[in-house]
């Protein structure tokens, strides 16, 4: 049952038809992870606590740096210093306090991303850089975790919805880079302040979504926004049945 507290506050989503209670229900029990608190995950994470997500966990092992309050909304300047995961807290938990909010504070790697990742329902890549985005795609595959992928540069953006076994992955779309420097962070890329805030509310809506099992989700579609034409456009992506991660032959 909802508590009056809840009914009031989710009440403009549960009068639509194809969310009500029971989907209202559905938001305070999933569980969704974000990979980065930065541009991407401060719009994702801010959109999904407002809708009632019950758990949200964090990943993140940066500090705030007064360069990323261009564009990472959950942050504030008196925090500068501070790890961006407990930040981030702060303000979700600000917003909604019954929402649990875990925090880690480390960067995604090979020794802790299975940990990380298996006990959530699904993952939403805010990450800035290849590597991290192979990482997350490779433990999602294994754990059959949907992941919902963002990236932003310059004036455009793009989002795609992974569920393993039914679409493409991340490695379909992008056949992972040989040299290290093609994976590494791209954090001197410049960006406009907005454009993280748009592809992350996408990846919230795609998450929300997925828990309601409503809609069609960007599976097997890369989504790509123009911020300076203002255009949005769809490339069809097809699984690789040869792909190391996903392929027939990795199961």
């Amino acid at each position: 049952m909802l508590t009056k507290e809840q009914k009031d506050r989710y009440h403009r989503q549960i009068i639509l038809p194809e969310i009500g209670e029971e989907g209202q229900k559905k938001f305070l029990k999933a569980k969704v992870l974000l990979i980065g608190a930065g541009g991407l995950g401060s719009a994702a994470a801010y959109y999904l606590v407002a809708a009632g997500v019950g758990k949200i966990g964090l990943v993140d092992g940066d500090r705030l740096e007064r360069s990323n309050l261009q564009r990472q909304i959950l942050h504030q300047t008196s925090r500068l210093g501070e790890p961006k995961v407990v930040s981030a807290r702060q303000t979700l938990t600000a917003l909604n306090p019954e929402i649990e909010i875990v925090t880690y504070q480390e960067n995604l790697t090979a020794a802790n991303a299975l940990r990380l990742i298996q006990n959530y329902d699904l993952v939403v890549d805010c990450s800035d850089n290849f590597a991290t985005r192979y990482l997350t795609n490779k433990t999602c595959v294994i754990t059959q975790k949907p992941m919902i992928y963002g990236a932003v540069s310059n004036f455009e953006g793009q989002a795609m919805t992974i569920l393993p076994g039914v679409g493409p992955c991340y490695h379909c779309l992008y056949p992972k880079l040989s040299s290290p420097e093609a994976i590494s962070s791209n954090k001197e890329v410049g960006i406009l302040g907005v454009l993280p805030g748009l592809i992350g509310v996408i990846q919230a809506t795609e998450a929300l979504k997925f828990i309601l099992q409503q809609g069609k989700l960007l599976v097997g579609e890369l989504l790509i926004y123009n911020a300076l034409n203002l255009e949005f456009f769809k490339l069809k992506i097809k699984r690789n049945p040869r792909c190391p991660v996903c392929g027939i032959n990795n199961k």
